[in-house]
């Protein structure tokens, strides 16, 4: 909840107000996060906190909101709300970070729903900023476009610079401007050059191996969470499914 608040922009709105009205920003994200906590639809979320009362008085709701209006916000809030939700809630960040991506399959809708929506896209590539030491996960960027690697890193490390000390990265991500950029901001990239001279090999020799080879870390976070909540994203538009991945 103190997480929820110093995201939105009213922070101090009433959870619950008086004579009916909207529930808090603040005070719905609260739930989203409770909902994906206990791993419950949001039927059985709102079951669940009807027999809580503690909870809900913790939250400052004199009543829970029906499961189709916590539904239908999560639909309506916004990625950069929930890109800063993300941001605080990975306390523990050393500054050595590291960058990657991976794949999510679109193949849950049905295929004649898929033929209907033009759904032809059937992967969503997930890159995700990642502390080395604590695994903390304090960005995540989503896209159903083919695009680069090499475009992807600048626009997350740049929305992240300043809690950034160093930055490692496979070759994917492999760039003089991306370099000099992070250079720019204070971080220090541990990106291999791709070899097309002895002076490559240079760069690469004097590279920290103990930093560079914690980029694995990224994978091992990916790994984690393709197990324990599978490998496939349920929502059937596209800008939906980015919010469980943020979320």
């Amino acid at each position: 909840m103190t997480k929820a608040k110093a995201v939105v922009a009213d922070p101090d709105e009433p959870a619950d107000p008086e004579g009916g009205g909207g529930f808090a920003e603040w005070a719905m994200l609260t739930l989203q996060a409770l909902r994906i906590e206990l791993g419950k639809s949001y039927r059985q979320t709102i079951d669940l906190l009807s027999e809580m009362p503690g909870i809900l008085e913790e939250i400052g709701l004199t009543r829970p909101p029906h499961f189709t209006v916590l539904r239908d916000w999560f639909e309506t809030i916004s990625m950069e709300t929930y890109r800063a939700f993300l941001g605080e809630s990975a306390e523990k960040r050393t500054g050595h970070a590291g960058i990657d991506s991976t794949g999510f399959d679109r193949d849950q809708p049905s295929r004649h729903y898929a033929q209907r929506a033009h759904y032809r896209v059937r992967s969503l590539k997930v890159t995700a900023l990642v502390d080395v030491k604590t695994l903390y996960v304090f960005d995540v960027h989503c896209t159903t476009t083919k695009k680069h690697d090499a475009k992807i890193g600048p626009q997350v490390a740049r929305r992240n610079a300043a809690d950034l000390r160093s930055l490692a990265a496979d070759r994917g991500y492999d760039g003089k401007p991306f370099r000099d950029e992070l250079r720019a901001d204070g971080i220090r990239p541990l990106i291999k050059h791709r070899i097309y001279s002895s002076l490559d090999r240079a760069h690469n020799a004097r590279m920290s191996s103990r930093w560079y080879n914690r980029r694995w870390m990224v994978e091992t976070v990916f790994s984690s969470i393709k197990r324990t909540l599978g490998s496939a994203v349920r929502a059937r538009s596209w800008q939906l499914e980015f919010r469980p991945l943020d979320g």
